[in-house]
């Protein structure tokens, strides 16, 4: 029932289901049940052993752990409100520099206590008084416990704060879907030619064996198909947008391990005291423990009355806007990627009196977009990644990949790039974004190698709000999948990371995919303290 093509909008060619070997229930003919193929560009990739190597460490370093039977009743699935910690010797004199170690007792609904890991948890300390924060290193021990440690990182009344994002079991059903249901977001082209128009579906890989448009990049390899519209031809696409996501993705059973107010971010408590008192430092060497120049440096930083200090290098905090135009001045600043980095363009824009828009008539929340001080020469561009993206609508002359554009740009000391790139991927097998990031990285260090003075920066991921929907596309687990990815990829190279998880996740603010104008105020005061570091 593949013709006359499903209508997703007025003229919208489709596929069928997403076609995987053990799952016979999509509505194509026998003959073409071909395990994601015949496009699915990462399934053939061809890599160098180098990169071979490289793409199975980095998966077997995300591996996450399985519960030992198949099928688990949803009784038997981790319960928030039946689970609790305590924290290893609360009584303890603790003072600034030292660690606290809290432990994490995981139960069903029916108060068992769980005999295996694999539940996805996230832990903070903080005084709200102080509006002081920092993040915590989860260990899954694997039997049902898990141990939380916290640096101590300011004095006071510190409290501790553990909470489930989602259970071992919807873990298993977040991996199922990414690897069997990569088409759960889809996307769209128009196709224009005098007056004729069509819209087809697109994505990464499609499934079938209708007649496809190949939009791979010449430059990257990365791959991008759309079905060939009816009457026109390929050359004649005009745009990109988010198509939409797919609907009726769980079973009854698995949708139960999806549920808000149950076992989505739910608080676990602690069945004694959940906080301890930190006296000072006895004497005031905090230069010591606050800067290890290290990029795993766990955590990263810390909110102390607001203010983001990070313990890799000095933050300076841009209160006036005078202080970021003489940072700025005379730079050249591309911001690339999604729509948590257009968020920094935004703010600078608004905060910065002589930094002006520049009207390109471009889409909104879509770009290009670029601001101008012509008084002290700043020049602020953004543009979005390359596809996929979820954005409305994305002319096809303005779908650039990272890479492309950084192999355009000569770079030098005056040139600072920010890149962010995650969310748009959290659907797709990892590969996908593995081999995005790679193509990043190759452009990164042949623009280091011919213009050593060239900044560039990373803005890593950062949580956001879930609800049983939210989940299913972008939970904060493929999230933390992607991220650790991206810093092990970049780990030698000479980039600098602002850390938006830990500033999303240390901060009192509930999560929010596009963080509040207070975080990220301190994610750019982090990003101009790499541009302009203080002269110490």
């Amino acid at each position: 029932n593949l013709f006359p093509p499903q209508h997703l909008d007025d003229d919208t060619v489709s596929g069928s289901n997403w076609i995987t070997a053990n799952n016979v229930q999509h509505s194509l003919s026998q003959t073409t049940k071909t395990t994601r193929k015949p496009y699915c560009g990462y399934k053939q990739q061809i890599l160098s052993k180098r990169e071979q190597a490289e793409q199975e460490s980095l998966l077997a370093a995300i591996r996450w752990p399985k519960p030992s039977d198949g099928k688990i009743a949803f009784v038997q699935s981790t319960d928030p409100a039946h689970s609790d910690f305590v924290i290893v010797k609360p009584s303890e004199f603790f003072k600034v520099g030292d660690q606290l170690e809290v432990l994490v007792r995981m139960k069903d609904f029916q108060g068992k206590p769980k005999q295996y890991g694999g539940d996805y948890l996230q832990a903070r300390i903080h005084s709200p008084l102080l509006k002081a924060g920092a993040t915590g290193r989860i260990v899954d021990c694997r039997n049902g416990l898990y141990k939380v440690v916290f640096t101590l990182l300011w004095p006071g009344e510190v409290k501790v704060s553990v909470s489930l994002v989602h259970p071992s079991e919807a873990i298993q059903v977040l991996l199922r879907l990414r690897e069997e249901r990569p088409d759960r977001v889809y996307f769209k082209s128009s196709f224009k030619s005098g007056r004729r128009s069509e819209t087809t579906e697109c994505n990464v890989c499609l499934p079938g064996d209708l007649p496809v448009c190949n939009f791979t990049d010449l430059y990257t390899g990365e791959p991008w198909f759309c079905y060939k519209p009816r009457k026109l031809s390929c050359a004649s696409r005009i745009s990109h947008a988010k198509g939409g996501y797919q609907k009726g993705l769980l079973t009854q059973e698995e949708s139960l391990f999806f549920q808000s107010d149950v076992n989505i971010k739910r608080p676990i408590l602690s069945s004694g005291p959940d906080s301890v008192i930190v006296k000072p430092k006895a004497f005031t060497d905090s230069s010591s423990m606050d800067r290890a120049e290290d990029p795993a440096v766990s955590p990263s930083g810390y909110y102390y009355e607001d203010q983001w200090r990070s313990r890799t290098h000095w933050i300076h905090h841009f209160n006036k806007s005078d202080d970021v135009t003489k940072c700025l001045q005379g730079k050249v600043i591309h911001l690339f990627g999604d729509s948590t980095i257009r968020q920094w363009f935004e703010y600078l824009t608004a905060f910065v009196p002589d930094l002006v828009e520049f009207n390109l008539g471009s889409p909104k929340n879509v770009g290009p977009f670029m601001s101008v001080d012509l008084k002290h020469n700043i020049l602020l561009k953004f543009r979005c990644h390359g596809p996929p993206i979820r954005f409305s609508t994305v002319f096809s002359s303005e779908l650039r990949y990272i890479a492309n554009e950084l192999n355009g740009i000569v770079g030098g000391r005056n040139t600072v790039i920010a890149i962010t790139i995650w969310s748009h991927f959290s659907t797709f097998p990892v590969e996908v974004y593995i081999r995005r990031l790679r193509n990043i990285r190759r452009s990164i260090i042949q623009l280091l190698d011919r213009s050593p003075k060239t900044l560039i920066i990373i803005r890593t991921a950062n949580v956001q709000e879930l609800g049983p929907e939210v989940s299913l596309f972008n939970s904060d687990w493929y999230s933390f999948q992607l991220d650790s990815v991206m810093r092990k990829m970049f780990s030698g190279v000479a980039v600098h990371f602002v850390d938006a998880w830990e500033m999303s996740l240390a901060h009192y603010l509930p999560h929010n995919l596009h963080p509040k104008e207070v975080i990220v105020k301190n994610q750019i005061d982090a990003f101009l303290s790499y541009v302009c570091p203080m002269q110490t």
